[in-house]
């Protein structure tokens, strides 16, 4: 709907967690390979500056980020840097979701992985279409966007999203920031919207696990009400719940923090950061997720 508030918006301060110490653990960020603001060594460099010991990088659709700071010996001694995607699965069944979509997170997936590759070839190849579309659909609103997006020039093992777009907009001067973007313009319901294509949440959570990887349910606040949903998804192999998420108040903390341990799910926790509200730093300040998350996660990728 439009003027629906986007997952990672920051929390009123009266209800947001307060972390007892910086937190060593953040297990979920975006770089420039897909709709980050950053480029994956130096968001490497931001968390490790603060303190972040097990990082995962999951970018959507794409573990080229992962690969480029491994090829570049970019991760320092001190952190565990885990391989990470972030797949915005689209749900087929009208169940009152947000844009319709799931999103799972994928840890520990096996970068060599053919098939896995390939599933995130067919997302991404998605993503570029979405985004042609988007940007043919804002020309003929009279917002042509088409001299931002010609300088981007993506990589084929890039994933195009929507930030990007909300970003060429205020480049442009049609939006004031990524937030106004979405809620009057590229957001489910505005005018320049365009439905996305791609896997659905079962086929996801089985390419994850087919790749020797942890399918987790990423920033899914409705879980509490969704006990039947994610009992669906838990026959086809998801893993875990991410329970520790920036965006998330302390009750909402609390009350999926309940639904993971009564369901036996891995809990897991991250920033979700991109960019668009400030530095790195400024996002790990207000996240908490347990070193022992961190932990327990890194023990079940090893088996």
């Amino acid at each position: 709907m439009p003027g629906t508030t986007r997952r990672h918006a920051p929390v009123p301060a009266d209800g947001a967690v307060v972390p007892p110490r910086p937190s060593t653990v953040d297990l979920h960020a975006h770089t420039t390979r897909s709709d980050g603001v950053l480029e994956p060594a130096a968001l490497i460099r931001a968390a490790a500056a603060v303190g972040v010991r097990v990082f995962a990088l999951t970018d959507h659709d794409t573990l080229a980020g992962y690969r480029q700071v491994v090829a570049d010996d970019a991760v320092p001694a001190s952190m565990t840097l885990i391989p990470g995607v972030e797949i915005n699965a689209l749900v087929s069944r009208d169940l009152g979701l947000w844009e319709g979509e799931l999103h799972i997170l994928g840890f520990g997936m096996d970068p060599s992985d053919e098939a896995f590759e390939a599933a995130m070839i067919g997302q991404r190849d998605q993503r570029r279409l979405r985004f042609g579309r988007t940007v043919e659909r804002l020309r003929e609103l009279g917002l042509p966007i088409d001299t931002q997006v010609a300088a981007l020039e993506p990589g084929d093992d890039d994933a195009l999203g929507r930030p990007t777009i909300a970003r060429a907009l205020m480049s442009a001067g049609f939006a004031t920031s990524v937030e106004d973007a979405f809620a009057r313009l590229i957001g489910a319901g505005c005018p320049a919207y365009v439905r996305r294509e791609g896997l659905g949440p079962e086929d996801a959570i089985r390419v994850v696990t087919a790749a020797g990887g942890i399918p987790v349910l990423a920033h899914f606040r409705e879980a509490p009400s969704r006990i039947p949903l994610l009992r669906e998804l838990i026959e086809v192999g998801l893993a875990g719940l991410e329970v520790h998420y920036r965006s998330f108040d302390r009750t909402t903390t609390s009350l999926v923090g309940h639904v993971a341990t009564q369901l036996g799910l891995l809990a897991t926790g991250g920033s979700d950061y991109h960019g668009d509200l400030g530095s790195y730093a400024d996002a790990h300040a207000a996240l908490w997720v347990p070193p022992e998350v961190g932990e327990t996660l890194s023990a079940r990728i090893r088996g």
